[in-house]
């Protein structure tokens, strides 16, 4: 099987994009702390949970902006100084963006 290109900027994006919403619920929060945790490292899981409470008790409505673009920078070093964590991050990216579309189906399951 071939390897596929990766525009990194763009893998960040929609990861930074999906992750601060995720971390916005309930359900998928704590099951995305555990995946970002065993795929780069426990200082995402705490990165999440401090975007998760950013977002929630901010009084500003900028707040989940912010916060995409703090996972972007995060995501766009980890993939340069990492860049073989492109296809975990890829493939979680995904699985976020699917479970946030059927919430009462694969929510926090896996």
């Amino acid at each position: 099987m071939g390897h596929e290109i990766v525009h990194q900027p763009r893998l960040a994006w929609d990861g930074a994009r999906a992750f601060v919403a995720a971390a916005d619920t309930d359900h998928l929060y704590p099951w995305l702390g555990r995946r970002l945790a065993t795929l780069l490292g426990p200082a995402y899981r705490e990165a999440l949970t401090e975007s998760r409470w950013l977002v929630r008790l901010a009084e500003r409505e900028e707040a989940p902006f912010v916060e995409v673009a703090k996972w972007r920078a995060r995501l766009d070093d980890a993939l340069r100084y990492h860049p073989e964590l492109a296809d975990g991050l890829r493939a979680l990216t995904a699985d976020v963006v699917f479970r946030m579309a059927a919430p009462g189906k694969a929510a926090g399951r896996g």
